[in-house]
């Protein structure tokens, strides 16, 4: 990563868990509040491949942060990336309240459905509705008991983290348990069964 990417003091590294990145980032710029500092960039992601996001989106530690309208086609100039069909609740800081969704993508080179598998990863996190009708109702009912709360359209908008798995280098970064699962998920129709 160049440093000229970030906005941050000397010393200051930006490594934000799941939950920072949807409450103090994603919701903020679906609120169309201010974010300071506001770091991450608007970034049509589908043109570009992801090793081509370096000086384009926030990068950090190999990491790639930025925000992208909500699309269907992830379709990019060499590849694709195929989404892994589940996805992780982020839970708030209380413990006990679903602040956003976190959906897991791979990045294929070639034509779909028979591109080559990388180890480009992408983490996508949405606004769950009932975090952003919360937050809304909240604000307007100190406001004015006169008007109706509006409700965000969390449709939108998508903050995106990619990174390139290093299968030969322990980075000492570890994956949770749910991590590994649905990366294995796509390596299941490599895996061939013995017959009895």
């Amino acid at each position: 990563m160049g440093d000229s990417n970030v906005n941050l003091p000397p010393g200051f590294r930006f490594y934000p868990t799941d939950e920072e990145l949807v409450v103090h980032f994603l919701h903020r710029k679906v609120s169309l509040l201010p974010c300071h500092p506001d770091v991450i960039p608007d970034l049509d992601l589908y043109p570009y491949d992801p090793w081509e996001l370096d000086g384009k989106a926030l990068g950090e530690d190999n990491k790639w942060y930025f925000y992208s309208r909500k699309t269907q086609n992830r379709v990019t100039n060499n590849g694709y990336w195929k989404p892994l069909g589940v996805e992780e609740a982020v839970i708030g800081r209380s413990g006990n309240k679903k602040v956003g969704t976190k959906k897991y993508l791979v990045f294929y080179v070639g034509e779909a459905p028979s591109g080559m598998k990388t180890n480009w990863i992408m983490h996508e996190f949405h606004l769950s509705d009932s975090a952003s009708t919360s937050s809304t109702t909240s604000s307007s009912t100190r406001s004015s008991k006169r008007r109706a709360p509006k409700k965000i359209d969390t449709s939108k908008w998508v903050l995106c983290r990619v990174y390139e798995r290093d299968e030969d280098h322990d980075d000492g970064t570890e994956l949770s348990c749910l991590d590994e699962v649905f990366l294995s998920l796509d390596d299941l129709d490599e895996i061939s069964l013995p017959n009895n």
